[in-house]
């Protein structure tokens, strides 16, 4: 497999031409500003919903861009991607349209949607490894032994070169933008948009946002070794390896990498859906996620960012719609010291009732528990409106003489 090519091609102009070649094949998405997220975050911010493309991601931008400047003789070869599965989609999709044959290898633990979609725009896919890092060396391996064209998710000039068309777009529909907050893995997107954002408007801030999981961007630019690695909600952005020639021109174009933590990408994730009611995976949420977690930050500023993909496992989604209604207050457990009578769980229950929440869920714990045999813990689910609400029932139980507090786990 030939190395990735430098960086160095990549300029306003590489960006403006990919523009041209985009034009018509893909979807121009809407940027438009938020009100409700503009009052909750103290900035005016704009939402790019690129996950509103056919895949569900802006990764098409690359991709599409990448394959149309294949010589016939490297259509003829078949291409090759590696990718946890944005890019994969993005790859196997464009290659249909123009009829190159298409190979992608993703880590073992990718979600099954994204493996699932890429397969069905027509490419094999092939799992290998438990990171991007190790789909990468079974990628290299293959290109070589089939004669396969590379094609890179970051580490590439057509690529993020089709990245950067995204800037362009937004400071077409929002010219007052001084703020863009772009999530960022191993840096294409994030160069793409520098790159093009700096040249159209000089003094343009941009912000690059990282899973804390996975600081490795920010390590190589502040020279300051941080763990790497770990579950996260962004697995899209969980990358460790760094293109190999992104970091030049990302130290002359940004100005600070943020690190947001698993809990602020949660709530964006949940944010974005009740809110704009737009489905945004993990990754595709983090700048949401950083104006959330650094409101200092971003105060008083009109901010852009990317909703850069909307491929989420519904069961995942799911679970972090649930546990943002507990950190609301709206689902919470408490647990309740009783004697082990008749009728505890009737009275319990009028004042639940009588203040208008829900039971989910009651259990008793008479053998786990160092209270007097006579005594028993009554553990209850409830839903409440909010945490006004629940601090009413709390107050209303313990007025009725119960000891009660709230289960965290």
């Amino acid at each position: 497999m030939s190395k990735p090519t430098t960086t160095a091609s990549v300029t306003p102009a590489s960006i403006r031409n990919a523009a041209e070649r985009l034009r018509g094949q893909i979807l121009r998405t809407p940027c438009s500003r938020s009100v409700t997220l503009s009052e909750i975050t103290g900035a005016t911010v704009w939402l790019k919903f690129e996950n509103l493309q056919f895949t569900a991601s802006f990764k098409e931008r690359g991709a599409y861009n990448k394959l149309s400047s294949l010589t016939a003789a490297e259509r003829g070869r078949g291409v090759i991607a590696m990718s946890a599965g944005n890019h994969a989609q993005g790859v196997a999709y464009h290659a249909r349209r123009l009829g190159v044959r298409a190979t992608i290898v993703m880590p073992k633990n990718t979600p099954y949607v994204k493996v699932k979609h890429t397969e069905g725009h027509g490419a094999r896919v092939i799992l290998a490894g438990s990171s991007i890092e190790e789909a990468a060396a079974s990628a290299s391996s293959l290109a070589d032994a089939e004669r396969l064209v590379f094609i890179h998710p970051y580490d590439d000039p057509q690529v993020i070169a089709g990245q950067g068309t995204i800037a362009l777009e937004m400071l077409e529909d929002a010219p007052g933008i001084d703020c863009l907050v772009v999530p960022a893995g191993g840096g294409g997107l994030l160069t793409g948009m520098a790159v093009a954002a700096r040249a159209a408007r000089p003094a343009i801030e941009v912000i690059g946002v990282e899973a804390g999981l996975y600081p490795s961007l920010k390590c190589a630019l502040d020279g300051v070794p941080r763990p790497c690695g770990g579950d996260t909600l962004a697995e899209g952005i969980a990358v460790a390896a760094l293109g190999n020639h992104i970091l030049p021109l990302l130290r002359e174009q940004v100005s600070d990498i943020l690190l947001a933590s698993e809990e602020s990408l949660e709530r964006a994730v949940s944010l974005l859906l009740n809110v704009e009611k737009t489905l945004v995976e993990g990754a595709g949420a983090a700048g949401l996620a950083a104006l959330l977690q650094y409101p200092e930050r971003f105060r008083g500023r009109m901010v852009g960012t990317v909703l850069t993909g909307g491929n989420m496992d519904p069961r995942l989604l799911a679970a972090i719609l649930t546990r943002e209604l507990a950190r609301e207050g709206r689902i919470t457990r408490l647990r309740i010291a009783v004697s082990d009578v008749p009728g505890q769980i009737a009275r319990i229950a009028s004042v639940v009732g009588r203040l208008e929440a829900n039971f989910i869920d009651l259990q008793h714990q008479r053998i786990f528990t160092a209270l007097p045999a006579r005594d028993t813990y009554i553990d209850i689910t409830l839903e409440t409106r909010d945490r006004q609400h629940l601090d009413v029932i709390l107050r209303e139980l313990q007025a009725e003489g119960y000891d009660v507090r709230i289960l965290d786990s």
